[in-house]
């Protein structure tokens, strides 16, 4: 039988941080004197004794190392729990969500989707509008931590063709998570304050920009506004462009950066590969524009550039309505949501190195049915592939494909739309945020959707960020047997 000491004893300990952490927008309500403050200190309270208690009663049960099957428990776990908690100051600050809406709140918040229940932002309280962004902050770091120690151990997806670049040391997860967490949570934080220096210095007031930074490096993108990004258009549309582009490249190149090899990080192919999609992207999106619309060139490159980085990467931030721009850009938009930035970023989706992988294997496939006596490999950043890793691709693909229907499906049944129900699954799973329509579009927010529809797209924001596999695995017998 699986001992869940050691699960149990990480989720305290993460629990108890989240909670304090709950004291940082406790100040910021206080010194606003709007009266709130009292809501996140009850809240950090319940938290940290929460976690306290259960850490202490599991710490007799930790060990050198967690085995497979306590790395999925600990990994799906933790994104379960963690909303739980996040969820508390939504429910009895001036918000006042029920707990499905408060629950929905820390979810996307966590998994840094960006998807929204709440309307009226302009008009809450600092303390809540800090929290949204520490939320999605937390996630991040969290995620690129599972993405570099966790996701490449249990052969999620592909992902364990990216051991050989983290820390190789098999049953010492918790030790090795320290050492990467250290020194990635140091370049996030450097990275974090610089996008808020430069957006305060393009005009942003200290609190925004702080937000905003906290935001766009997790490529979270929730926002103080309703308007969303729309609010600052200008120069800061090309600092926040530059920003999550660097948030969605992987974090282990700047870490190799940091330590003198300098030369990891241009000749990455997932890099190249992630970097000329965007100007692709870009080139014909503006070109569209200026076609089609009264856009000067510089406003269209820059609308481009904004919405289609932050579509990519995860963030889900909008400058503008872009349902308006007809159905060429709205069709662009749903599909560059599906790509993702780099792995071991803060961005999800399905990853450009998936899609490298999946395009290696096809042209190995034709060059095989051309040369049939010929031995062809597929390579991948100059290593050769093997047959484990690309069945991991192609399982992770077929079984998004599945759960893209399956979601759609089961919104179908809510009584929403086509347009909502799929673009609602594909935001939900790629973690990105807006969906399409007039409900769930860069205008709207997911308010307004059934109690039933907000669970289902919860637990499709907690699969996707999880990369599917590593959540579907528990529901296997072999799973508990072996």
């Amino acid at each position: 039988m699986t001992d869940m000491r050691p699960v149990g004893y990480v989720i305290g300990l993460l629990v108890a941080i989240l909670g304090a952490t709950m004291m940082l927008p406790m100040a910021a309500d206080f010194i606003e004197g709007r009266g709130e403050w009292h809501v996140f200190l009850e809240s950090g309270i319940i938290t940290i004794l929460t976690g306290v208690i259960l850490a202490m009663s599991c710490s007799n049960g930790v060990g050198e190392g967690l085995t497979i099957r306590q790395t999925f428990l600990l990994t799906t776990g933790v994104w379960v729990a963690l909303p739980f908690f996040g969820a508390i100051p939504f429910l009895f600050g001036e918000t006042e969500l029920r707990f499905v809406d408060a629950y929905f709140e820390a979810m996307s918040g966590l998994t840094t989707t960006g998807s929204t229940v709440i309307s009226g932002l302009d008009d809450l309280p600092q303390g809540l509008l800090l929290w949204r962004g520490l939320l999605q902050w937390l996630g991040g770091i969290g995620i690129i931590v599972v993405a570099m120690v966790f996701l490449p151990e249990l052969r999620v997806g592909g992902m364990q063709i990216f051991r050989s670049e983290g820390f190789e040391t098999m049953g010492k997860i918790l030790p090795r998570a320290q050492e990467i967490a250290g020194q990635i949570s140091l370049i996030y934080v450097f990275l974090t304050v610089v996008c808020a220096l430069v957006y305060a210095a393009l005009g942003m007031g200290f609190f925004d920009a702080v937000v905003h930074a906290l935001t766009t490096i997790s490529t979270g993108g929730f926002s103080n506004y309703d308007a969303s990004f729309g609010t600052f258009s200008g120069p800061a549309e090309y600092a926040a462009a530059v920003f999550m582009i660097l948030a969605a490249l992987p974090f282990v190149r700047y870490v190799q950066f940091a330590n003198g090899n300098t030369s990891s990080i241009w000749k990455d192919s997932q890099i190249q590969a992630f970097l000329g999609t965007i100007a692709v992207l870009v080139v014909i999106m503006a070109v569209f524009l200026t076609s089609v619309f009264p856009h000067h060139w510089e406003q269209a490159v820059r609308e481009s550039l904004f919405n289609i980085t932050s579509i990519i990467s995860g963030t889900g931030y909008a400058s503008v309505d872009y349902m308006g721009w007809g159905s060429f850009p709205i069709m662009m938009f749903f599909l560059i949501g599906l790509i993702g930035g780099c792995a071991g970023s803060t961005a999800c989706s399905i990853k450009i190195f998936r899609y490298q992988l999946l395009f290696a294997s096809i042209k190995t496939q034709i060059r095989r049915i051309r040369s049939p006596h010929g031995v062809f490999t597929p390579q991948y950043d100059g290593r050769s592939i093997g047959p484990d890793v690309l069945t991991s691709v192609m399982s992770f693909f077929m079984f998004f494909v599945v759960s893209l229907g399956v979601l759609a499906w089961a919104l179908a049944l809510t009584g929403l739309d086509f347009i909502t129900a799929v673009s609602g699954a594909a935001t939900a799973l790629a973690n990105v945020g807006p969906g399409l329509g007039d409900q769930i579009g860069p205008a709207g927010n997911f308010a307004g959707l059934s109690d039933t529809a907000k669970w289902l797209l919860s637990i499709g924001m907690l699969v996707g960020r999880l990369e599917l596999l590593a959540v579907y695995a528990l529901f296997t017998v072999q799973f508990w047997r072996n």
